[in-house]
């Protein structure tokens, strides 16, 4: 239902090779439910991205989690902080997605009821290991498309799956602290905590505003 504009962030920005591929876990009801984009915080989307596709309906809608696309007023914090502090470091999309790409594990968002979120972790064991065979598959062939250095998990969760889908491939895996507010490790300095992370594994970051392409060599 909202492919368009999915298609139009891989059209755009996923073309080239990447040498860092930030892997989420599944989509946010205020972010990618409304956007297509992983992370896709709607304003981050349309003004910083430059896209703005048609969504549609999707054929099976939670009544407490109504998709308006881009006519969504709610802000996706987990978006908002990911791709505030890529807006803040690279400046422009494209210096961005020059040597980084954001994909999520799993595209599909699941909830109960009452409309609460349900990571995919806890589904049932049938449904679960269902979902990480296709899922797994998905990531290894985005890696294979990408060719990157490092695919680095947001979160415990996209880390450990990243580890099972590319077991055996000539990638490295690392892991950065999930911008949640649910996480609160994410409350406190999110961007300077996830900056030493990336430092740590060799990934430089420009300072803020500079718009230069991140730089290869290990922090000293």
């Amino acid at each position: 239902y909202a492919r368009a504009p999915l298609t139009e962030y891989f059209d755009k920005y996923g073309r080239s090779p990447k040498r860092v591929v930030l892997v989420g876990m599944n989509p946010g009801p205020w972010g990618m439910l409304q956007t297509g984009v992983p992370f896709g915080d709607v304003s981050i989307v349309r003004d910083w991205m430059g896209i703005e596709g048609p969504v549609k309906q999707p054929g099976k809608l939670h009544p407490k989690r109504p998709v308006e696309g881009f006519s969504c007023t709610r802000s996706e914090v987990s978006g908002s902080r990911l791709w505030g502090w890529a807006k803040d470091r690279f400046g422009s999309a494209d210096e961005f997605f020059r040597d980084f790409f954001v994909v999520n594990y799993c595209p599909l968002a699941f909830f109960d009821e009452g409309g609460k979120n349900i990571t995919p972790d806890k589904l049932k064991a049938d449904d679960r290991a269902r979902l990480f065979r296709l899922c797994d598959e998905a990531t290894k062939r985005t890696v294979e498309l990408l060719t990157p250095e490092w695919v680095i998990g947001i979160g415990k969760f996209a880390y450990d799956r990243s580890i099972a889908a590319l077991d055996g491939m000539d990638v490295k895996v690392g892991r950065i602290t999930h911008p949640s507010p649910a996480n609160p490790a994410a409350n406190k300095g999110w961007e300077s905590a996830i900056e030493k992370e990336l430092a740590d594994m060799g990934i430089q970051i420009p300072n803020q505003g500079a718009g230069r392409r991140a730089k290869g060599e290990r922090s000293k």
